[in-house]
């Protein structure tokens, strides 16, 4: 009897389709590694769709073109940290400690997601040439600023935050802080001597921050709102 199979029997099971959104976040992880080591201008496709193992025609198909797959790059990172930012509940703390909270996160933040501040700088160098064209990126700060707004708002109820204090100000210092320190510790470490590097200079300048924020939003005695270096 022929053993041999029959040339009816059913085909191979065919392979499972890709998942869409697997492969979409492989080319975003990979584009955003590709954008932080080599900028803009010098990222290239090729490589991308190397680093994510796709051809890169799913990258076209994605994203349309390295300009536009660069701008849902800015919107990832964005829409990382808000999120972040936004788990932290801090409507339900207490001001002083909710405050606290967000300048540490926002420390921590940036020393762990150096991928964050190296893209910030590629779009400052372009002079927001691409972020302006994404209405996401805009509209993600809305729930950051309310959060502050609120904690500034109880804070000056209970008379332990003075009032006054503009939100996005505050948070671009709060921002400022970290990110000079961070993105010129090299340099900095060298002109001084000290290695800016070390976990326990990071701690120690974490620790700076809290206290140059909170000590700028303590109440002022009356009768001298502002340093008497400063008065007009």
């Amino acid at each position: 009897m022929d053993a041999r199979p029959s040339k009816s029997a059913p085909p191979r099971r065919a392979s499972a389709p890709r998942n869409p959104e697997r492969t979409r976040a492989a080319i975003l992880n990979a584009a955003i590694a590709e954008f932080t080591s080599k900028g803009l201008s010098g990222a290239r496709i090729d490589r991308i769709a190397k680093r994510a193992r796709v051809n890169k025609r799913m990258i076209y198909y994605y994203f349309g073109d390295k300009e536009r797959l660069y701008i849902s790059v800015l919107e990832e990172i964005y829409t990382a940290i808000r999120t972040a930012e936004i788990g932290l509940n801090l409507t339900d703390r207490n001001p002083t400690d909710g405050m606290r909270e967000l300048i540490e996160f926002t420390w921590h933040y940036f020393i762990d997601h150096p991928e964050f501040l190296s893209l910030l700088a590629t779009e400052n160098f372009n002079r927001a040439r691409y972020l302006k064209n994404s209405r996401r990126i805009r509209e993600l700060h809305s729930p950051l600023i309310g959060m502050i707004s609120d904690l500034l708002k109880r804070g000056a109820n209970q008379k332990i935050f003075r009032p006054g204090v503009d939100p996005v100000e505050l948070y671009i210092s709060i921002a400022a802080l970290g990110f000079f320190y961070l993105s010129n510790r090299y340099t900095l470490s060298i002109i001084f001597s000290r290695d800016l590097t070390d976990p326990e200079q990071l701690s120690a300048r974490g620790q700076h921050i809290v206290e140059v924020i909170l000590d700028f939003l303590a109440p002022r005695p009356e009768g001298n709102p502002r340093p008497a270096s400063i008065q007009p």
